[in-house]
């Protein structure tokens, strides 16, 4: 009894398999056929000055339009970290000195603001009126360069 061992479902299931691999083949081969067809200059786009995308080069140069290739800037100005502001002034909403942190209440916005100990020049309890720059901090702005206000 060396009959063979493969039923009509397995060779249904192979038969299915070499189908879809033979039609893979033939789609990855008519894929190579058209790639080679197709260059560079085929897929190039080109922006006119009012935004319309077209295949034909513009016929002006740069240099034609007026702008200055000096003036372009490429990217986003950086700003600086402290800001350019006038000295702010504020109270202090709470300020722990073992923990060495703080928050100031600013007199014009009334925003929070988080001062550390490292920016004090001067010792601070709740309740003093301070002076102080702004600077954005890691999870916003910080106070810098706070100092008791003189009156």
């Amino acid at each position: 009894m060396g009959g063979s061992q493969e039923s009509f479902n397995k060779k249904e299931v192979r038969n299915k398999k070499d189908k879809k691999r033979k039609e893979k083949e033939k789609k990855r081969q008519a894929k190579k056929d058209n790639s080679s067809k197709a260059g560079f200059d085929d897929m190039i786009a080109y922006v006119d000055e009012f935004g319309n995308i077209t295949s034909e080069p513009p016929e002006k140069k740069i240099g034609d339009s007026g702008v200055k290739l000096e003036n372009v800037e490429i990217g986003v100005p950086r700003s600086e970290g402290k800001s350019k502001d006038k000295v702010k002034t504020g109270s202090v909403s709470y300020f722990n000195s073992s923990k060495g942190f703080g928050f100031i209440i600013d007199s014009d916005t009334g925003d929070r603001i988080f001062v550390h100990i490292n920016e004090l020049n001067d010792k601070i309890k709740e309740g003093d009126r301070v002076t102080f720059e702004t600077e954005k901090g890691q999870r916003g702005l910080s106070a810098v360069n706070v100092s008791l206000e003189k009156a």
